[in-house]
């Protein structure tokens, strides 16, 4: 965002007097009534561009960031007693501000991660840290992941300040440094250090939510109330190896192999908790025919395993939505090509349901494997973290704006089969909720990837969304 031409007039302030000149009446006037959204898309697209075109990734760190974004909260008439720009290093630094409000309510907590992932000029079209509009999408690196929504909540905080309102409890914005690798991350510090400033009743994260366009048609809108849990085993087998010229039937690799086949044809029990069982229970409102069918019969005790079978196999996220996974993903043996191989070694990465433990997933490995040579060893520690309650209150105001909105369109909890920094807040006490206005089309996934876009319009009416999700819960 460039700077003011005169420093004590704020940007937001400067939108209200040109309102105002049009509309013939006061920029207090205008503040009261609430600015039409347009001028606030304007603003909102200004700092999502700021945003891109600032390099994010791991080796530069965050703190440039979230510096443009305290100059954005300050401009706009936030107490510089209330806007934290703190981190555990130089280059990692996260920013936290606090609008004030009556304090009937425990405040909510609303986080966003301002670092992205590499993007290298060669991969893509286009520079990946130039903002670009083009045919109906805005283009470079973090406009889905998620520097969109870290848009997004500092436009509208910085719009309801600009209109006077004030909430009847705290709304704490973090915008944080490492989410996407590394050893600085931004909540766990913020937890570590500093939780004063973020304590909350709940917290909303708009990188756990969202919505799904099919055939260019809204029809979800997911809410993430809890999240897998990742952790690692090394399976190894180890013999005496030999000449390649003299093979026996012992073979490190076959062995190993023979392990591997055995899990591929394994399935860990379908087990459903609270929010799976209302995300099927929801979809199946929107599905037709014998996926209708299914979801329904899933949601019977006992639990239909011919429906599960056909759901898992139909779809890979319907199958990791509904049971703890395990799958190789990395093999290596052997030391030479004219030596039999005296150990053979594979990675094989679970995504455990946040109700199951670590203790059960390795009994289930040894058994399927069903060999003692076959040495079973976790690699890290996986971190746990609980699923967050369904609240009523929140769900109810979500229907609500989705069916002005997006007429037609199903909001439903769901668990995030990958992760965010949710789970940190969630394992620390505090109650964390995916929530985003902002759809996507569920066939054209571009996070992390290249050419990663938004679209135009969708990224407007997501903000349209959070200013009418936010006042909504603290009026």
């Amino acid at each position: 965002m460039t700077k003011t031409i005169r420093p004590f007039i704020t940007y937001g302030f400067f939108i209200l007097m040109v309102l105002a000149l049009a509309a013939n009446a006061s920029p207090a006037q205008i503040a009261k009534k609430g600015a039409p959204a347009p001028a606030f898309h304007k603003l909102a697209r200004d700092i999502f561009k700021e945003l891109i075109e600032i390099n994010t990734t791991l080796e530069i760190g965050s703190t440039k960031a979230s510096e443009a974004m305290a100059r954005q909260l300050r401009a706009a008439g936030f107490p510089e007693n209330d806007i934290q720009v703190l981190g555990p290093r130089p280059n990692n630094k996260n920013v936290v501000v606090r609008y004030r409000g009556r304090g009937k309510l425990r405040p909510i907590l609303f986080i966003g991660h301002l670092d992205v992932v590499q993007a290298r000029r060669e991969d893509w079209s286009f520079d990946p840290f130039a903002f670009l509009e083009k045919d109906g999408y805005f283009y470079g690196r973090g406009t889905t992941d998620m520097k969109n929504k870290d848009a997004d909540l500092v436009a509208n905080f910085i719009r309801l300040k600009q209109e006077g309102f004030v909430p009847n409890r705290d709304l704490i914005l973090a915008l944080t440094d490492g989410e996407e690798g590394g050893d600085a991350n931004g909540v766990q510090w913020l937890l570590a250090n500093h939780r004063d400033l973020i304590e909350a009743e709940f917290c909303l994260n708009p990188d756990g939510g969202g919505g799904d366009i099919k055939n260019g048609k809204p029809i979800v809108m997911e809410v993430q109330t809890s999240e897998k849990i990742y952790f690692s085993y090394q399976l190894e087998v180890k013999n005496k190896g030999g000449h390649s010229s003299l093979p026996v039937p012992e073979n490190a690799i076959y062995r190993l192999a023979a392990g591997l086949i055995r899990l591929a044809k394994f399935e860990f029990p379908i087990k459903l908790n609270e929010t799976t069982r209302m995300y099927f229970e929801r979809r199946a409102i929107r599905e037709i025919g014998r996926t209708k069918a299914d979801m329904l019969a899933i949601l019977k005790t006992p639990i239909d395993t011919a429906a599960a079978g056909r759901l898992a196999a139909a779809s890979a996220y319907y199958n990791a939505m509904m049971r703890t996974t395990c799958v190789a993903t990395m093999l290596s043996g052997g030391h030479a090509e004219n030596a039999l191989p005296q150990s053979a070694r594979a990675i094989v990465n679970c995504r455990m349901l946040p109700d199951d433990t670590p203790e059960n997933v390795l009994a289930a490995l040894q058994r399927v494997l069903s060999d003692s040579e076959i040495i079973v060893t976790r690699i890290d520690e996986p971190f746990l973290s609980p699923l967050s309650p369904l609240r009523k209150d929140l769900m109810d105001v979500l229907d609500g704006l989705a069916a002005a909105m997006w007429p037609g369109v199903i909001v439903t909890p769901a668990m995030s089969t990958g992760a965010t920094d949710g789970r940190m807040l969630r394992r620390a006490g505090i109650p964390v909720y995916g929530v985003s206005g902002m759809f996507g089309d569920m066939d054209d996934v571009r996070a992390h990837g290249k050419d990663e876009r938004q679209g135009v319009k969708e990224f407007y009416d997501g903000v349209d969304f959070t200013y009418r999700l936010i006042k909504a819960l603290s009026q």
